[in-house]
């Protein structure tokens, strides 16, 4: 796998229902969203900015010398973010911009360099995502895990929070191997300025996974299998407790 030139977004919000604040919680005495930037750093991009449209945020993020963009407080999702970035920055339309979501504090920066590189090494895809073996029974049947399926060639075929594939006779389960979405996403640019105007999907709206908005209008994700495990996200308190420990 080569070396791509790409650029990170982190795109950041204050609000969390489960973890009000959650960018700038402590972690070893220093903001989640810093470990994040840190990380993204690592991973060879040319550029590594934070999107936000909090103002405490933003100070944050500029007192451990972070780029910031400040973006409106209107968007639904991090892509559209992200597609905000795009036009303040002006970057060109065949520029790869991964989404490095702003709760990952322990990435690794190889999944960053890697999906950023599965994206520009398939001309035909309009995203590129990872994902790994589901690790166990428990998550394979929780709905918080999401799992895709691939076609012969990687691409993705389907997302959901269900078991897929359904595996109808016992027999066959070893033979399928289950997988989980990684959400860490590389897009090109001119993808990104054109997200808002796709029509939400009905399958995207039920699974609540804004994805399947890209399979939906017949465009093309590689999912690429993982070259090193995803270190734990953080949604709550007892997340942020854990990942502190690993810290």
């Amino acid at each position: 796998m080569s070396a791509a030139r790409f650029k990170v977004v982190i795109p950041a919000r204050y609000a969390s229902t489960r973890l009000p604040g959650k960018p700038l919680r402590l972690i070893g005495g220093r903001p989640m969203l810093q470990h994040v930037y840190d990380r993204a750093l690592q991973s060879g991009a040319e550029t590594v900015i934070i999107a936000t449209d909090d103002p405490r945020i933003e100070l944050a993020a500029r007192a451990f010398s972070a780029s910031v963009c400040m973006t409106s407080p209107d968007h639904t999702s991090g892509t559209e973010r992200l597609g905000e970035v795009v036009e303040k920055m002006q970057w060109y339309d065949d520029e790869v911009i991964v989404n490095v979501q702003g709760d990952e504090p322990l990435i690794p920066p190889a999944l960053i360099s890697q999906v950023a590189a599965d994206l520009a090494g398939h001309a035909d895809a309009t995203v590129a995502t990872l994902a790994h073996a589901v690790a166990n029974a428990a998550d394979a049947q929780d709905p918080n895990v999401v799992k895709v399926v691939r076609d012969q060639f990687g691409y993705a075929l389907y997302f959901s929070r269900a078991v897929i594939p359904f595996c109808r006779d016992a027999q066959d389960t070893d033979a399928v191997r289950l997988l989980r979405h990684i959400g860490l996403y590389a897009y090109r640019a001119g993808f990104l300025r054109h997200y808002r105007k796709l029509e939400a999907a009905p399958i995207e709206q039920a699974e609540k996974l804004e994805q399947l908005r890209v399979l939906w209008h017949g465009l093309k994700i590689y999912v690429g299998m993982a070259l090193q495990m995803p270190g734990p996200g953080v949604d709550t308190e007892e997340d942020l407790l854990f990942v502190e420990s690993l810290i």
